[in-house]
């Protein structure tokens, strides 16, 4: 199992057009609280039970982390989890921020 890389464009145009979408920030607690993407899940080593136990294999995963880099590793073991499309966010979270600061949701 595998991962693809996401850019922050695509990300846009799916939440605008409610795709259906598992959204998980793996970033520390406090950077999540402080801002993350509307419709987000801060994801960790103590979430990741619950993540495995109810998100849909079948919707696509996108992991979000500071610059894309950690999420890169977090995807390809999501994907080794049973996701059938799992992304690593581009950029990361700090892109998104700088990109579209309209959409960060604290």
């Amino acid at each position: 199992m595998s991962f693809q890389h996401l850019d922050i464009p695509t990300l846009a145009e799916w939440l605008d057009a409610g795709s259906p979408l598992t959204l998980v920030d793996i970033r520390d607690p406090a950077s999540y609280a402080a801002g993350h993407i509307p419709g987000c899940r801060h994801l960790d080593n103590d979430s990741v039970t619950a993540l495995l136990a109810e998100a849909p294999r079948e919707t696509p995963l996108v992991v979000v982390c500071y610059h894309g880099h950690s999420s890169q590793q977090a995807a390809a073991w999501l994907a080794g989890q049973g996701f059938e499309t799992v992304y690593s966010l581009d950029g990361g979270f700090t892109d998104w921020q700088h990109r579209l600061p309209e959409r960060v949701e604290a």
